[in-house]
């Protein structure tokens, strides 16, 4: 019996069931183990100001170096650069769509907002991107489930909301008035749309189970992306994005760094060979650091 942690969220659950179904299609019987984390249990308050989205991993991770269970899934843009000693990522399934969405009350997206418009979301990168966009919006912070975010939309909180569109594919929602926003503007987070699927790192049984659902491509955006992230020295409360995709046998990467106000944004591009994932984004974080991005936003860039 593989023991599958994941957080108690309805979205959290949709994307541990895709990796349960896996686990089952190879004859592997699964439960599933809902677990609340600190980032659930403090729902009101900020991430900014309470520790970031490694709130959302600890407790999980903690199980899983305790033995209480066997797998950890997580949406990939939740787990810092660094992992805890004696755990690894052993699969990365096939990426979801990875773009943000707007979510309004009327169609048109986000040139059709009226000006001043408020609109809801509690990512410092989404809330960069969007003022450098439209510097005439109020951005104010939301959080909770995507079922609560989109319930405050309808409530007239907000004039429309930012979200992933691979959270509302995996549940299955498909909200009036949403439109997809271009990636190469609105540059999406490091490993969003993916899912990283953690063992303890001694495990070698369930490595071999976990390498039957692992996708090479997204193994390649997520190791670029993810050593962008690591050498730029990013958090969850950084204004900044990274994003590889496939560009015929190579991976072809966009970066940028942004602050908080939307008024700076520094970007860069690159291309490199699959196998040379880990350089490209490395290569990227260095292009920015070089052009000043530690004085647009803090970072703490690592070698």
């Amino acid at each position: 019996m593989i023991r599958l942690g994941t957080r108690a969220s309805t979205l959290a659950l949709a994307q541990a069931g895709l990796v349960a179904a896996g686990l089952r299609a190879l004859g592997e019987p699964v439960e599933l183990v809902p677990m609340r984390t600190e980032g659930d249990r403090r729902a009101a308050a900020r991430l900014a100001d309470i520790g970031g989205k490694g709130l959302f991993v600890r407790e999980i991770e903690q199980a899983l170096l305790d033995g209480a269970i066997d797998v950890a899934v997580h949406s990939l843009k939740d787990l810092p650069a660094l992992l805890p000693v004696g755990l690894a990522l052993r699969a990365y399934p096939a990426r979801e769509d990875p773009r943000d969405v707007l979510v309004a009350h009327a169609p048109g997206g986000l040139d059709a907002l009226r000006p001043a418009a408020v609109v809801g979301t509690s990512s410092p990168r989404r809330r960069a991107l969007l003022l450098a966009v439209r510097p005439d919006v109020v951005v104010q912070p939301i959080r909770g489930s995507v079922e609560t975010r989109l319930r405050k939309l309808g409530d007239q909180a907000f004039d429309a909301v930012m979200l992933a569109a691979a959270g509302l594919t995996r549940l299955g929602i498909t909200p009036s008035h949403t439109v997809p926003l271009p990636p190469d503007r609105f540059v999406p987070a490091v490993g969003q749309g993916i899912l990283g699927v953690e063992a303890r790192a001694d495990d070698t049984r369930v490595a071999g189970l976990l390498a039957a659902l692992d996708h090479a491509p997204t193994r390649a955006c997520a190791l670029a992306e993810r050593a962008y992230l690591a050498r730029l020295g990013a958090s969850c409360t950084t204004p900044m994005a990274g994003h590889a995709t496939v560009d015929g046998d190579g991976l072809r990467m966009i970066a940028v760094v942004v602050s908080d106000d939307g008024r700076t944004l520094l970007r860069a591009t690159a291309a490199a060979p699959m196998a040379e994932a880990e350089r490209l984004g490395r290569g990227l974080a260095e292009r920015l650091l070089a052009e000043g991005a530690a004085a647009v936003t803090a970072l703490a860039p690592r070698a």
